[in-house]
């Protein structure tokens, strides 16, 4: 599956960047995560050693050109290439438009979308010159069906969802193939806890995300994190060979349409 190849994970620290890094680890890729808080990084690279899997902490702020350029020169010259690439990094923006201030439009945008840009532009030579990789873009299923809350999150996702599509097509030439996976609602992960935390009845809060999504409802729980992370492994594996350019749901059915 992933034996032997390399990996970089943005927002690898926690939630679904940490369910991925070890299930791709598991299968026997070495792993870099990277996020912007060393101590939790710490924290995760003991977690992924207690699994026996070779990772290694890179500090990383994928809004800043000269952060991401800095950390794939230094990938470059440790590992001396790139065979999988997971643009996880996130952050939530909740308010509408006339409520919002620029800087948080900008945050938003900038570590949703412009991290994913920065990231690919930096990794797309060290993946041709190997003969090929994976890029996986965490989207969300607030790019498939609009949150009147979030305007500005949903204009992030909805973007990295084409950017996901144009990459595909653009770099099947490469042998790089370029898909996109959107979650929600997923347990265990800095958006989901932040989110329960901010409203005035969480347990209340938590049953209206199930709600949402049908099969969540039915099953009583959120979808974890090891669930998106196990998929994102199976598309970087040599039996998606033939997959790119996909758009996938992990999402209990939310964005399938209206329930009955």
């Amino acid at each position: 599956m992933s034996a032997g190849r390399t990996v970089l994970i943005t927002g690898g620290a926690s939630g679904i960047g940490l369910a991925t890094a070890m299930a791709l680890g598991d299968a026997g890729a070495f792993v870099y995560i990277a996020g912007r808080r060393e101590t939790q990084g710490s924290s995760a690279l003991e977690e992924l050693r207690g699994r026996d899997i070779q990772a290694r902490f890179v500090p990383l702020d994928v809004r800043d050109g000269h952060s991401v350029t800095s950390v794939f020169t230094n990938i470059a010259e440790w590992s001396g290439r790139l065979d999988i690439l997971v643009n996880n990094a996130g952050v939530p923006c909740v308010g509408m438009i006339d409520e919002l201030p620029e800087s948080e439009w900008d945050d938003c945008l900038d570590t949703n979308l412009k991290g994913a840009y920065l990231c690919s532009r930096a990794a797309i030579p060290l993946m041709r010159t190997s003969g090929g990789g994976v890029i996986i873009n965490n989207a969300s299923n607030a790019g498939l069906m609009a949150r009147g809350g979030e305007p500005v999150y949903s204009v992030a996702k909805a973007g990295l969802i084409m950017l996901t599509k144009a990459m595909a097509l653009g770099h099947a030439k490469d042998r790089i193939r370029v898909n996109a996976v959107c979650p929600g609602p997923v347990e265990r992960t800095g958006i989901m806890d932040r989110s329960l935390e901010m409203a005035n009845d969480p347990v209340a809060a938590a049953d209206g995300y199930l709600a949402q999504a049908p099969l969540a409802a039915t099953l009583g729980r959120m979808i974890a994190p090891e669930e998106v992370g196990a998929l994102i492994a199976y598309l970087c594996s040599d039996a998606a060979a033939m997959i790119t350019g996909a758009i996938i749901p992990i999402d209990a059915g939310k964005s399938a349409g209206p329930a009955l």
